[in-house]
Parts: C-alpha cells; structure tokens; sequence
C-alpha cells in the first residue's frame, strides 16, 4: 500500500473512533436507562483510548498494537441495523451499537485481507480486533437484556 493510502487509513481509523466515541456519549446523555448508561459510558471511554492508540501509532508506526482475540459470537449478522430513535427500547440501542462495531469490524478485516506488507496486515486485524471486542461485549449485552429468562 502507498504512504498516503495507509496514512489516509489510519487517519480515517482516528475519525470512526472519535464518532464512536460520540455516539456512544451521546445515547449514554439521552438515557434514563442505568444500565444503558453506564455502558455506553463505558464503550465512550474505550473509543476515546482507541483513538490515542490509533494517534500514538501514527506518530511511531514502529509502536506494537495489540487486542485480545475476542469470540465472535455472530449475533449482529442476525439482524437488521434499527434506525436510530430518541424512543429506541434498550435492546435496540445495543443492537445499532452492534451492528456499528460490525462493519468496522469488517472494513479492517477487508483492508487486512488486501494488504502486501505484513506489518500493516497484523495492525488492521489488530484494529478488526479492537471492534470484534467491542461487537462481542455487545452481543452479550443484547442477549442479557434480549432474553432476560437466560440469567
């Protein structure tokens, strides 16, 4: 891949974390939901380090990135997006959230998958790891709160 491609890559990778970062913040201010809060909160907070990973990483690409080989549990291609509401039921919020992970999810795995340098191959399922973590968190949280007779 060319500098500037990969660059624009990484770059692009900062901007989904920061929109990540205020979705999330924005439906954990709307909720009156507790639980709802406290975990998009929490998935807030995760984008915003992901996004000091991702920065760090620009400035030193020589800097090692590494997340947990996270399960994917696969829920969220059962699905269709719902469309995001002000009224939206718990489940839902979490769903969109999934279906959000997903596809950053897969645009990594893609960019992996058609990459020749082998250190930037290993970076982007990296970053398809970081999201299959976040996808997998929420998969089990829409289960929870999608079918409560499984507590």
């Amino acid at each position: 891949m060319k500098e500037k491609f990969y660059d624009d890559i990484i770059a692009r990778a900062i901007m989904n974390e920061i929109e990540a970062a205020q979705f999330y913040a924005d439906v954990a201010d709307k909720t009156a939901n507790a639980y709802l809060k406290e975990l998009f909160t929490t998935f807030s907070n995760e984008e915003q380090k992901h996004r000091r990973l991702l920065e760090g990483f620009r400035n030193d690409p020589s800097a090692a990135i590494s997340f947990q080989n996270a399960p994917d549990f696969h829920v969220s291609e059962t699905m269709d997006e719902p469309p995001l509401s002000m009224n939206m039921k718990p489940a839902d919020a979490i769903a969109l959230a999934m279906k959000k992970e997903e596809s950053a999810m897969k645009q990594y795995n893609a960019l992996a998958e058609a990459c020749t340098d082998p250190g930037r191959e290993k970076l982007f399922y990296e970053l398809a790891a970081m999201e299959r973590e976040h996808k997998a968190k929420l998969e089990t949280a829409f289960v929870d709160i999608g079918y409560p007779e499984v507590w």
